[in-house]
């Protein structure tokens, strides 16, 4: 009898084991207000999936890491792998370094998104309509103030090495060089590498050059709260500038109720994190899928930022 009870227990521990299944994710870094809501995101879905455990790491923004825990990962003998990329540029590397094991990129978009293999996916909203939401609706605003007539801005830019800080900046030069929208002049654009104290820095030296300006374009949601907290300080009235930024963070909606930002585009991390632990279980299974799996980006403005408090 009690050989009996063992086999069985070992035989449902068997079972149990071979149902589950271990993902490595790697995060470009865990100090982002952006990226902590996707990794939860990831975490609070795999909770409710039985038997999905997932081994989430900090690549501390440093490509070489990344790479390293790809590739601890594989040796692990995860079934899948999970990457928030840290250098787009890095694709190629990454996806070598994965090998035969599912490889689900998440957020960030890979320079070889276009080559992937069969075994690996993008998960993401489209960059093209970030940027281009923002800024248009800045447009209009400023047309509404009267401002057609000639209007002058900043961009605050995130890091380079990033296709999404790329996207966003183009889509932003795009809408002003519209005919509707062509009476908007950039003053300058920068870097602040998706960094609020960096935009906060930048800002401030922007408004000591004394420059009148009625823009900001911001990246992301962080370099437009550094910017409106360094205009604040510096006593510009925040009803006579449009500020706009990208994700629609918690710390953004607040800002937007109280009246200094303008404009933000959610972009659904909890739904990006969720949608790349499903991606990434389907291509375990040997299931197709898309290549790039798209989470539409939806305009917030003071009139509907409501609806958007609880969704972050």
């Amino acid at each position: 009898m009690k050989k009996a009870l063992l086999a069985a227990a070992l035989t449902a521990m068997m079972t149990t084991t071979a149902l589950a299944e271990n993902i490595g994710v790697s995060i470009a870094r865990f100090d982002d207000n952006f990226l902590t809501v996707m990794r939860n995101g990831m975490t609070e879905h795999a909770k409710t999936l039985d038997g999905v455990d997932l081994q989430v790491e900090d690549a501390r923004d440093d490509v070489a890491r990344q790479l390293d825990q790809v590739k601890n990962f594989v040796a692990s003998g995860v079934d899948a792998i999970i990457v928030n990329i840290v250098d787009t540029s890095a694709g190629a590397a990454m996806s070598a370094a994965a090998g035969k094991v599912p490889l689900i990129y998440v957020n960030r978009e890979p320079d070889n998104v276009n080559d992937l293999p069969d075994t690996q996916a993008f998960v993401a909203s489209n960059e093209i309509e970030s940027g281009t939401l923002a800024a248009f609706e800045a447009c209009k605003m400023l047309r509404a103030e009267g401002k057609a007539g000639g209007a002058k801005g900043y961009m605050l830019m995130g890091q380079l090495s990033n296709q999404a800080a790329i996207q966003r900046s183009k889509d932003v030069e795009d809408v002003i060089g519209m005919d509707m929208c062509n009476f908007i002049t950039l003053i300058d654009k920068q870097t602040a590498e998706w960094s609020r104290d960096k935009a906060q820095d930048l800002m401030t030296n922007w408004l000591s050059a004394g420059e009148d300006f009625d823009v900001v374009f911001a990246n992301n949601d962080e370099m437009a709260i550094g910017a409106i907290q360094a205009m604040k300080a510096s006593g510009v009235d925040m009803k006579k500038v449009v500020v706009t930024g990208v994700d629609a963070t918690q710390d953004a909606l607040l800002s937007m109720q109280a009246g200094d930002l303008d404009v933000t585009v959610f972009q659904d991390a909890n739904g990006q994190g969720a949608g790349s632990v499903d991606t990434a279980l389907k291509l375990v299974k040997g299931e197709k899928v898309d290549k790039k799996v798209y989470i539409p980006f939806q305009l917030v403005l003071p009139s509907n930022v409501g609806d958007f408090l609880s969704k972050n």
